[in-house]
């Protein structure tokens, strides 16, 4: 017959069923009972008992609430064997046996069934424990608490039903705390609880141990599948297939006086991760005291005065379960008369701040190696630490205040507080001219208000998704942002804000929580980390690094390096570049040229390049463009010395660098208005008339149904060549300068929307002829190279033919995800691709993490195709998903050398790829 049950010093028989896996046995008996049979075997003093098997409780869901055959007549054995371990008997009348039931899935869930303590007690049994122990005031107390526990968790009552009946009970006998009841008044309470078991559930409070211990079985098997479990499991991405196994251990009292006593505590701080014991105890009491806050708990330190042997005793297991799980432990213990009892240890939760410092001063201690160290630090941990926080408390008040605002798509993480405006030019002039801290709302961003945004501390739409136009950029400059808050009614009129009655007027104070998507009224108190502070983190990524470094860490695939990913990152002036570089950077992937031409002096100039008439009023306008791009370009190189740095040619439409036609028809009706009299005299149109209609001519002229499929990228490369030679003699103007002052340039020009190899053939060769030309005026060579954007599903098929023109590839997932799946990223966000998600239709939002399945394998054919024609192709991949984890780990196995991301998402990045290294080792 299947074995549904295991008594704590039994660990090797589940260890043999599961065939020696660790974490299999973790499978079967839970993380709590596997840890409690694992501290018998370790000699650590654990009250006797057994584990019921998460097999039991699949068995027991799948057969519509029974328990699987011979399940229940194993457990009588077991509590036998218990009986026989303490010479006590369960329902017995003269040293009876009582037991906590306590669930334990495989991974910590808070969500599952709270402790049952006291499990056996009834009218007999707890006559005779009086009379064992001699304290009455024990007993009763213990027997009120099986009632109310049980009745609220086992009964399925409201916690009300017996909290309320004891609150009042109180305040009629004149008692503060539940400590100052007598023997008497809990012996009373006791009867009365009985009483509300009756009148709420028309049944008496269960007499019998055994059904008792039945019931509390069931409920935690049932509590699998209650509400709060399963809304954790989804939270957290744990499957539903796993089971709770349920724990049968013997009671030991930390009520039975002042020689007795009950604590939590962990191995280490778990806020901060400082090596020192960290906990709370309270002297004549029970578990639940010191959760519950009823009382006032003693630091744990505290013990060695009240108890010295049970204080140093609990040290040396402290260490010994620490060095055993190699991990910091969360540990619950009582002491009963003086004997000091280990209920429970599991792995401790931390902060993400506690997690780097943990990982890192354990791998120094030599407890665990650099590469553990390593994986125990979450990408998310490294992202929590990087940006500006709200904690809980605060958020929490803030909530019960009724200061919470509204909600929406978490986009771009940390805190952000500041004074809103409704535009970005107000918002930049706010925070240039009066130095306030400013939060920009729009319905929406455009690229024009990217000079809001660099302004900005944080930034909120009311649509858009997380990866519109506000979230791509907030992300690229680290700026806090929530999108798509669909509640929020703006009006750009009234200059102000609207939910449900709630009105923010135009520079009144928010803070928003780009980490959680949530907003907030008012001014909510932040914690400002930054990376150079924080010396465990640089630490660890310096460990990321080496790992990534190591020759042999990935087996070659299409011809790939052997050594893992390096992280490189998306960054258009030279203060990206350099915040890049010190977080640690190996080069930068792309550098998006148009960003530059959005600068306010530059763009009168950009629009008199789009609106002239001949080649050569071009070429006048491109001309002084030169100077500003060659700047720029050194700035550069000389903060990326040594690195290589990818710059993209001009890739969106012309358009996007002109006004909108229907604001330009408003600029001239107001115009006209204005110049009224001067029409009644018979003046001609005003000269700015003129202009703006030339204007509003040209931008009619570009309109363009689909203007992402339209002249843009390599063809509007072709089509107006001088504007992409200009810029190549910029890119090469300044790396020979900077190379004569000692700089090492390695600058890539990478050709952006390529959908065949022609098209490469016509233009790329012109500007390699410039590129020669320039270091031949210069008198200076380089290592250069140029290369294309794959993202046009046809470039990906064709990786061969265009890998035989160009010297490197760069996927930029963004676009590629959009032409593969047919989306419109914006539309898609905004109306259906929540609904695909939610629905199980796509697993993941494709623009946030990669679709490996279509994306992806267009990808792979792209890698081995190009390498077949090209073995030394350099890869790497440019859009959103070079920061996402999940993304970065397909990047290593189809055989990148890097992926690049916003400067901020590096130190994430450069975690991500050593976990994907260390994940996938050759």
């Amino acid at each position: 017959m299947k074995k549904w049950v295991y008594l704590f010093h039994e660990l090797d028989a589940a260890e043999k069923y599961v065939g020696g896996d660790w974490d299999a046995v973790r499978g079967l008996l839970g993380g709590k009972g596997a840890n409690l049979a694992d501290m018998t075997r370790l000699g650590v003093p654990v009250p006797p008992g057994f584990t019921v098997t998460t097999e039991a409780c699949n068995a027991y869901l799948a057969a519509g609430g029974k328990f699987p055959e011979g399940m229940w007549e194993q457990m009588l054995e077991a509590l036998k064997e218990v009986e026989r371990l303490t010479g006590k008997k369960f329902g017995g009348s003269d040293n009876p046996l009582l037991v906590s039931c306590r669930s334990g899935a495989k991974f910590s869930m808070p969500g599952m069934m709270d402790t049952v303590l006291n499990i056996g007690l009834n009218d007999e049994t707890a006559q005779a424990m009086i009379r064992l122990t001699n304290n009455e005031r024990f007993v009763y107390d213990s027997y009120r608490r099986l009632i109310q526990m049980f009745g609220a968790v086992v009964l399925g009552m409201p916690d009300e039903a017996f909290e309320d009946v004891l609150e009042e009970y109180k305040r009629e006998k004149g008692a503060k705390l539940d400590t100052d009841l007598t023997a008497e008044h809990l012996k009373e309470l006791t009867h009365i609880f009985k009483g509300v078991v009756r009148k709420e559930l028309g049944f008496d409070f269960p007499m019998d141990p055994y059904e008792q211990m039945k019931l509390a079985t069931e409920a935690v098997f049932k509590s699998w599948n209650g509400k709060r479990a399963v809304d954790y499991r989804r939270a957290t991405n744990i499957p539903d297939d796993l089971g709770t196994a349920v724990n049968i251990v013997t009671m030991v009292f930390g009520n039975m006086g002042n020689d007795s006593g009950t604590g939590v505590a962990f191995t280490r701080n778990p806020a901060t991760g400082e090596k020192k014991l960290y906990g709370d105890y309270l002297l004549n009491a029970q578990g639940e005291d010191v959760v519950a806050g009823i009382r006032n708990t003693e630091k744990i330190e505290n013990l060695e005065r009240d108890m010295p042997e049970c204080y140093r005793e609990f040290l040396q297991i402290c260490d010994k379960l620490e060095r055993h799980y190699r991990d910091m432990q969360d540990m619950e213990f009582t002491i009963e008369r003086g004997k000091l009892w280990m209920l429970q240890t599991r792995n401790g939760k931390r902060t993400a701040k506690a997690a780097v410092k943990i990982a890192v001063d354990m791998a120094n201690e030599g407890i665990i190696s650099r590469e553990e160290a390593v994986k125990r630090v979450s990408p998310e941990n490294v992202d929590t630490l990087l940006h500006p926080q709200f904690d809980a408390e605060t958020i929490k008040k803030a909530k019960a205040d009724g200061r919470f605002f509204a909600s929406g798509v978490n986009a771009s993480p940390g805190a952000a507080v500041g004074q809103v405006y409704f535009d970005a030019d107000t918002t930049e002039k706010m925070n240039k001219e009066y130095h306030q801290d400013v939060i920009m709302v729009r319905p929406f961003t455009k690229p024009d208000d990217v000079h809001g945004m660099l302004a900005a501390k944080g930034i909120l739409t009311s649509e858009g998704g997380a990866t519109s136009h506000a979230a791509v950029v907030a992300r690229q400059f680290g700026v806090p942002c929530v999108v798509g808050a669909a509640s929020v009614r703006i009006d750009l009129d009234k200059r102000q804000m609207e939910v449900d009655g709630k009105v923010v007027k135009e520079g009144e104070w928010i803070s928003l929580d780009g980490g959680t998507g949530e907003v907030f009224l008012g001014k909510l108190p932040m914690t400002s980390p930054s990376l150079e502070e924080q010396t465990d983190l640089l630490t660890l990524l310096d460990w990321a690094d080496e790992i990534c470094a190591r020759p042999g860490i990935r087996k070659s695939v299409n011809g790939s390096p052997t050594t893992g990913l390096q992280v490189w990152a998306n960054a258009d002036y030279p203060k990206d570049a350099q915040r890049a570089r010190a977080y640690g950077a190996k080069g930068i992937g792309l550098c998006r040229t148009e960003h530059m031409f959005f600068e306010q002096e530059r763009l009168p100039i950009v629009q008199r390049m789009i609106l002239a008439k001949s080649s050569e009023e071009r070429k006048a306008a491109l001309d002084e463009l030169l100077p500003f791009q060659r700047a720029d370009f050194e700035g550069l190189f000389t903060a990326m010395d040594g690195y290589p740095v990818i710059i993209r040619l001009i890739d969106p439409p012309l358009h996007e660098f002109l006004p909108a036609a229907k604001d330009l028809e408003e600029q001239i009706i107001t115009k006209r208005i204005e110049a009224l009299a001067g029409y009644v005299l018979g003046k001609g149109e005003p000269k700015e008339v003129v202009e703006l209609e030339r204007m509003l001519q040209a931008v009619e002229a570009m309109h363009e149904s689909n203007p992402m499929m339209g002249l843009r990228g390599v063809r509007l490369s072709i089509v107006m060549p001088e504007i992409v030679e200009m810029q190549v003699r910029a890119i090469f103007e300044a790396a020979a300068n900077v190379t004569l002052k000692g700089v090492h340039a390695k600058p890539e020009v990478m050709i952006p929307l390529t959908g065949h190899v022609n098209e490469l053939k016509v233009i790329q060769p012109r500007l390699e002829e410039i590129a020669r030309e320039v270091m031949k005026e210069k008198g200076v060579s380089f290592p250069y190279k140029f290369g294309t954007m794959i993202e046009i599903p046809r470039a990906a098929v064709t990786a061969k033919e265009i890998a035989e023109i160009a010297e490197f590839f760069s996927f930029g997932t963004n676009d590629l995800t959009q032409m593969t799946f047919g989306y419109s990223r914006d539309d898609a966000e905004r109306s259906f691709l929540v609904t695909y998600v939610e629905n199980g239709i796509l697993p993941k939002n494709p623009f946030q993490t990669l679709d490996r399945d279509g994306v992806g394998r267009l990808m792979q054919i792209a890698v081995e195709d190009g390498r077949k024609a090209r073995p030394d192709l350099e890869v790497g991949i440019c859009g959103e998903h070079g920061g996402d984890p999940a993304s970065i780990e397909f990047c290593h196995l189809v055989g990148n050398n890097y992926v690049s991301c916003s400067p901020f998402r590096v130190p994430v990045a450069r975690l991500a790829a050593a976990h994907a290294a260390l994940k996938h080792a050759a």
